[in-house]
């Protein structure tokens, strides 16, 4: 056999699974741009695009720690620390380098959470569910109501109309995401959310693997904290709530399992784009809040039914 025809072959077995959720946004995408013949504007994409590109950070981060065998419930509240961070610290140093206050507290925060999960041996839901609670907690005390202040041209870089920057942007992150893959920590992500015990055995450094995940997620949390303050040019410190939940219905759609070592981020960035396309979708079908809700979730299990049925009858 060739080595291209097997290296397609094998990216077939790895993608089959998450063909029908492909399909799924593609049908979305055709009734969206019906509903919408704008959407593959300049303005159209870009509007588009600040709408997905939060919510693939976020997707992202969850991601990462469900491929551990973890699951975070603090997403939303990192989201608004991000935010607020960015919002008071540009307010004071008004410069770009207040963007490393943003990355810092993602990262000590991750490495707090991570290290209280890896050598206490907790369960990561509990950790993140309190977590959540201080996190958020620590947001209003830096930004006790909606304030401060983002610089204009960087609001006018990440939130303006050239979709250009975004999408170079989370090409940059995936490609980032490749190269963590190919190294021994990488490789180790999944060994460790598989089976930690065979892992540890192997030789690999489960604790420091647990603390490196948590902590590039919390850095891509304030990340998306930071681009949602720029949207609306100054910071919230509740305004990360949804994107906990949304996190993990991005994540789940794409095919990542909840007891690790299973999924892709290719798979967690699809789950997100279809949720931005499908609440697009149905506001401009004008359908009311409750029907959105309704329809959201019978959606969202299709999608997920889907691929374990196409599974058993492709076989294994």
């Amino acid at each position: 056999m060739k080595a291209g025809s097997l290296y397609w072959r094998i990216q077939w077995q790895r993608n089959r699974r998450l063909a029908p959720l492909y399909g799924v946004v593609i049908v979305l995408f055709v009734v969206y741009g019906w509903l919408f013949p704008g959407l593959f504007s300049r303005a159209g994409v870009a509007h588009f695009t600040q709408s997905w590109f939060p919510l693939a950070l976020v997707a992202m981060a969850q991601a990462i720690l469900m491929l551990t065998g973890g699951i975070s419930l603090a997403i939303g509240a990192l989201v608004s620390l991000g935010g607020v961070v960015a919002a008071t610290t540009m307010a004071q140093l008004g410069s770009a380098i207040s963007i490393l206050p943003v990355l810092a507290a993602g990262l000590v925060t991750g490495i707090g959470s991570g290290a209280i999960v890896a050598l206490l041996r907790l369960p990561a839901i509990i950790v993140t569910l309190a977590g959540s609670f201080i996190i958020g907690g620590c947001a209003l005390i830096i930004l006790p109501r909606p304030g401060g202040t983002i610089l204009p041209w960087l609001s006018s870089l990440l939130a303006g109309g050239n979709p250009v920057v975004l999408l170079v942007l989370l090409a940059l992150l995936v490609l980032g995401w490749k190269f963590y893959l190919a190294t021994p920590q990488g490789l180790a992500l999944y060994a460790a959310g598989e089976n930690p015990v065979a892992a540890y055995r192997s030789g690999v450094r489960v604790e420091m693997t647990l603390i490196t995940a948590f902590a590039i997620s919390g850095m891509l949390c304030t990340l998306a904290g930071l681009f949602v303050a720029a949207q609306t040019g100054s910071g919230d410190p509740v305004i990360g709530t949804s994107f906990t939940l949304n996190s993990i219905a991005a994540v789940v759609l794409g095919g990542v399992g909840f007891l690790g070592g299973e999924g892709t981020m290719r798979g967690a960035l699809a789950g997100g784009l279809l949720l931005t396309v499908m609440i697009d979708v149905m506001f401009f079908l004008g359908m009311p809040p409750v029907a959105q809700y309704i329809a959201q979730g019978l959606i969202i299990v299709i999608a997920v039914a889907l691929p374990h049925l196409l599974g058993r009858r492709l076989g294994p």
